[in-house]
């Protein structure tokens, strides 16, 4: 397992403009989005980092999931990866229960677009006084890897949950979340990937 760090997305940057297909064959664009905050979490099918959170997604969907938009992407590259194909997402969705979108990012150009470096990795938005949805949060899920025995509970990600619903500041001092990397289309790496 090969450790990446988040880019940390400068905080404040607007919400990406997307529109991708989900791994059920669905639809979703950031067009169709309300005015709740705005949870974007990559995430994949085989990396163990995910494997290790899985069960704090659901944990997090049942406590947020009418309160934020949750929303994953896959955006590894299936011509390296082909075990995270729309089948794979559905499977391990279905598995954990989980409702919210699974967009297939197969472009990558909502992940460059956030300056993706790994998975997982999350991004969470919120309205500013203009009615755009803004940056407030980007890094890890909580201090819990695989095998460091750290408490799986997304308590960075839930602290910033709790401050955008509550209309406080989100403490701007964050910590990358650390995971495998993107998978990139070869050749076509960005420019942060090496």
């Amino acid at each position: 397992m090969a450790l990446t760090p988040s880019t940390m997305l400068p905080l404040e940057t607007a919400l990406p403009v997307f529109s991708l297909p989900t791994a059920t064959g669905g639809h979703l664009a950031s067009s169709e989005l309300d005015d709740r905050p705005v949870l974007l979490m990559v995430i994949c099918s085989h990396c163990p980092f995910v494997k290790h959170i899985e069960a704090e997604l659901t944990r997090l969907e049942q406590d947020h999931g009418k309160t934020i938009q949750m929303v994953a992407l896959s955006s590894n590259s299936l011509i390296t990866h082909p075990q995270d194909g729309a089948d794979q997402l559905a499977d391990q969705a279905e598995r954990h229960g989980w409702r919210f979108p699974y967009l297939m990012d197969q472009e990558q150009t909502l992940a460059k677009a956030l300056q993706a470096a790994c998975t997982p990795e999350f991004y969470l938005f919120s309205q500013d006084k203009n009615r755009q949805h803004v940056l407030r949060y980007r890094g890890q899920l909580d201090g819990s890897r695989p095998g460091n025995d750290q408490p799986l509970n997304g308590a960075d990600l839930r602290h910033a949950i709790d401050a955008v619903l509550n209309d406080r500041h989100v403490n701007p001092q964050q910590i990358a979340s650390v995971g495998c990397n993107v998978k990139w289309h070869p050749g076509r790496e960005p420019s942060w990937f090496g």
